[in-house]
């Protein structure tokens, strides 16, 4: 299995990963050929990455880090929610703190985690595909961090529903992908408030996964908001949440922008260190991420073209590539692969899409 950009894509791929939309129903099933047809619903629901499946990659497991069940389960917990909140009405938050337990003891059976998965988002079920993987994000961070049971849940809460205030906004401010302007910044910035609103009232949900919603776009040098809080005065939750928040904001498709590439948002967030988020709270998150995810056709140095098979968790910047070609034509298979931590020459120029 590899990843494709639907821009590559040609009539007769193979799908190699089912899509749901965000009631959990399917769109297109693993194993279906793509059909012109296919391709172009695809590019109109505003799906930019899929995953296929061919001779060359067959053997390339690309696997989640929760089950495709839970993450389905918590989508449509989140969809249901949104409705009865758009309408005025209340949601059942215990339905919410199963499917987070759910997810928490998913991550919890994995003894190393290394997330290398890229979402298949649609214009409709973005937030709730994003608020998901932050879920999944700052979960395997507190798991990192040694964080209690108690603190575990309320964070996992927290991020699930850290974006919950958005379901009050205009839908076309959520489907811009060029950058907002600054009436359209002001007003999507008001989701951190409204989100605080919501959950508040909610007496089954701690308190803190309120606070997380409130301050997850707070910053540590004081450029975030709503309150522009610094350093301490940022509960630590919330700083888990925004570290995973901004990781998949920056490698996602989402309001007013559009992604750029793992291993540069890698190098993004390195940046920051110590500016937006603590230091040590970058370097712990990094170690969880693949900068070249599993399943990308990447260019090396030597001209040659190939697919991330396989990572060397210690060091995420060299991985295993397959190499495919020499040239452009992606038929002209070779039987090799490169260990870059051992091939020390050689290295990734880009990834291609």
């Amino acid at each position: 299995m590899r990843q494709s950009s639907i821009n590559r894509l040609k009539q007769g791929d193979v799908l190699g990963r089912t899509i749901y939309a965000n009631d959990g129903r399917v769109l297109l099933g693993r194993g279906i050929a793509l059909t012109s047809s296919y391709i172009q619903r695809l590019r109109e629901l505003g799906i930019t990455i899929v995953y296929v499946d061919d001779e060359e990659t067959k053997d390339i497991v690309v696997e989640d880090i929760i089950s495709e069940e839970h993450r389905r389960e918590a989508m449509s917990y989140l969809e249901l929610s949104g409705q009865a909140i758009q309408v005025g009405k209340d949601f059942d938050g215990f339905k919410v703190k199963k499917a987070v337990k759910n997810i928490i003891e998913d991550i919890f059976s994995q003894k190393d985690i290394f997330i290398s998965l890229t979402d298949m988002r649609s214009y409709d079920n973005q937030v709730f595909a994003h608020s998901v993987s932050v879920c999944v994000l700052a979960t395997v961070l507190g798991k990192a961090l040694g964080l209690d049971q108690n603190n575990l849940e309320a964070l996992a809460i927290g991020a699930l529903f850290h974006d919950i205030g958005t379901v009050k906004l205009p839908k076309e401010l959520l489907r811009k992908r060029e950058a907002f302007t600054i009436k359209e910044a002001d007003l999507f910035e008001t989701h951190t408030s409204l989100g605080f609103d919501i959950l508040r009232s909610k007496r089954e949900l701690s308190l803190i996964s309120a606070h997380i919603a409130f301050q997850h776009h707070e910053r540590l040098n004081g450029s975030g908001y709503p309150r522009k809080l610094e350093g301490d005065g940022i509960h630590h939750l919330a700083l888990i949440v925004g570290i995973s928040d901004f990781y998949d904001n920056l490698v996602n498709d989402g309001p007013g922008h559009t992604r750029i590439l793992p291993h540069d948002a890698c190098e993004i967030l390195m940046g920051c260190s110590d500016k937006l988020f603590p230091h040590d709270l970058v370097v712990t998150f990094l170690k969880h991420i693949a900068a070249y995810p599993t399943g990308c056709t990447v260019k090396l140095n030597t001209g040659e073209i190939g697919i991330i098979v396989d990572q060397n968790k210690s060091l995420p910047m060299r991985p295993i590539v397959r190499v495919l070609q020499a040239g452009k034509d992606l038929n002209q298979v070779k039987a090799r692969e490169y260990d870059l931590v051992k091939k020390r020459t050689t290295f990734i120029e880009s990834i291609l899409e």
